[in-house]
């Protein structure tokens, strides 16, 4: 059972960081996002992983599309979530040429009739978040998706994070899965051991 302080702890920065996505205007976005995904393009493990988990962002989450897109482009087998019943999520393969559809959220997706991906194959798991701390942990959106999948998932974790939204501590619970990396426009940290 959740404590309730964490959860109320949780609303509270929900709240807060929602404030600080608001502030952040389309040009700081683009800056942003530019040096993220470089940072990222950078890691070793990133460059080597032929398959990789990611993520549609939403909000004032980095724009990942286009980064799908070019990685695929470059031949890497891209996988994105599509939400299913029971708040549980699969990954399924990014077509370039196929159309995603919104999912349950608004947030786009593949359909069912895109490939699957086993988690087994997946290499490196891009995790979004509206926030990060230093070691590791994020806070979501609430739904626990995310949660859920990493539980059973042994691939390198990773997590892009604005520097304004790195914080030195998120209340964690004991289901709260950490990632192994947090990646800024500055820093990579290391998160959870692995």
């Amino acid at each position: 059972m959740p404590s309730t302080t964490v959860t109320e702890e949780k609303r509270a920065l929900r709240a807060r960081m929602g404030r600080l996505e608001e502030r952040l205007s389309p040009a700081l976005r683009r800056e942003s996002d530019a040096a993220l995904f470089a940072r990222l393009r950078a890691l070793p493990d990133f460059q080597r992983a032929d398959t990789l988990f990611l993520f549609v962002g939403r909000g004032a989450e980095p724009d990942t599309l286009p980064l799908v897109r070019a990685l695929a482009e470059e031949g890497k087998r891209v996988a994105l979530p599509r939400c299913l019943p029971g708040r549980e999520m699969e990954c399924r393969l990014f077509v370039p040429d196929t159309p995603l559809i919104p999912g349950p959220f608004g947030i786009p997706e593949p359909g069912e009739d895109a490939p699957l991906i086993h988690q087994g194959e997946i290499v490196l798991a891009l995790v979004p978040a509206l926030c990060y701390d230093r070691r590791g942990y994020r806070l979501g959106r609430g739904g626990g998706y995310y949660d859920r999948w990493l539980a059973g998932f042994t691939g390198l974790r990773a997590g892009l994070c604005r520097d304004e939204m790195l914080l030195p501590r998120v209340p964690a619970e004991a289901h709260d899965q950490p990632v192994h990396l947090v990646i800024t426009e500055t820093l990579t940290l290391p998160g959870a051991a692995r």
